[in-house]
């Protein structure tokens, strides 16, 4: 059929990234109007603060996984990812777990809403498990493993009883996820685009993958233990962002975003570790806002810029638009994790700019780049 050979449904990433700049245009405004009691909350399955932790990490999260993997393995093990119906049913799938965590029907309705993740996430393992023999990366079995703890994690974040635990396994996979991407993009970012090879040690590089995923189930250890880890992937991780010459990087905009994320990844383990250790958790889930305004907040939007040019056959620039974007996380990030520590009074005041400056960011990104994902690549090229 001509509907599933739209430029749309070519590649994974283009109806994902579409799906992610809506719903984190939207999810964030809406939640800031449910905390400040502006509308009501009237879900029969879960409430507000789960809603909201699942969406974003889930609903969003989802999308975006969703279209940077299905469009990262065809580099990876060399084979095309999900396109044309089987896109569209994936596209159909995550719309339906939206739409089940808003009215909430009951057990099946949970277990209708685990079917995006288990055919996303199975198709992706089953690829890279079969192709294994062609793979360019001896660390993707780390996605192996990864991957289908996020079913896992997504169940622990419905039920009211493991919300806590939820939400720090899940944020634990999106770090493996990350860490992954770092190591396969700062290094060859830096080598392009500034003549700056990074030195690689294999005893660091693997070193900080397996501390980062053991720490995935850090929440569930002893105290000290988790404090011990997570301090072990802190130190290992601000050790190599000292020697990859952060006063390199900082001269090229795009690259400065990446490395102030990378920052970001490391503070939060740090307060993650801390508050293991002392009990201390700082208001409002301090270190998960670090992690999500400083690391994914800044990452995502510049993997989208690269990815949404770059995938269409235009040149990856980082526009006045694009800036504009970028300054508004960050304004973000310092309203929700800065300024709601020092002028707690004012705390609601803070969530509202924080998720006005989400939503702005992803609002002026979609602006911009939306048509790219929806029209055909400019070199020709089919995908």
């Amino acid at each position: 059929m001509r509907f599933f050979q739209h430029p749309l449904f070519l590649v994974g990433f283009r109806p994902f990234f579409l799906l992610a700049f809506v719903s984190a245009a939207v999810l964030p405004l809406f939640w800031v109007a449910l905390y400040a009691g502006f509308l009501p909350w009237t879900s029969g399955g879960l409430d507000a603060t789960r809603w909201h932790g699942h969406e974003m990490f889930f609903g969003f999260g989802g999308a975006l996984l969703a279209g940077f993997l299905l469009t990262a393995s065809k580099n990876w093990v060399n084979i095309r990812g999900l396109h044309g119906a089987p896109l569209f049913v994936a596209v159909l799938l995550w719309c339906a777990d939206r739409v089940v965590m808003i009215v909430g029907p009951g057990s099946w309705g949970w277990v209708f809403g685990d079917l995006f993740f288990a055919y996303v996430m199975g198709y992706l393992v089953f690829t890279m498990v079969k192709h294994r023999a062609q793979d360019f990366f001896g660390d993707n079995f780390l996605f192996w493993l990864t991957l289908p703890l996020f079913l896992v994690a997504k169940h622990l974040v419905l039920n009211p009883d493991t919300y806590v635990q939820g939400i720090a396994v899940t944020t634990g996979l999106f770090r493996v996820a990350f860490v992954i991407m770092f190591e396969r993009t700062m290094a060859q970012f830096m080598k392009n685009a500034m003549n700056c090879p990074l030195p690689r040690w294999p005893w660091l590089d693997y070193g900080i993958k397996i501390s980062m995923f053991l720490s995935v189930g850090a929440v569930f250890l002893p105290a000290p233990f988790a404090a011990g880890l997570l301090a072990v992937a802190t130190a290992l991780l601000g050790f190599r962002f000292l020697i990859w010459k952060p006063q390199v990087g900082v001269r090229n905009f795009g690259i400065a975003v990446m490395y102030l994320g990378y920052l970001g990844l490391t503070l939060h383990l740090g307060l993650e570790s801390w508050t293991a250790f002392s009990g201390q958790v700082g208001l409002g889930a301090l270190s998960l806002h670090v992690f999500t305004f400083f690391c994914m907040g800044m990452i995502i939007p510049s993997m989208m810029i690269r990815i949404s040019q770059g995938h269409t056959g235009r040149k990856p620039l980082f526009t006045g638009l694009d800036r504009l974007a970028l300054g508004m996380m960050l304004l973000a990030g310092i309203s929700r994790v800065i300024f709601t520590q020092v002028w707690p009074e004012y705390y609601l005041t803070w969530v509202g700019v924080a998720g006005l400056g989400w939503s702005g960011c992803f609002a002026v990104l979609g602006f911009r780049l939306g048509p790219f994902l929806w029209a055909p690549r400019i070199d020709g090229r089919e995908h």
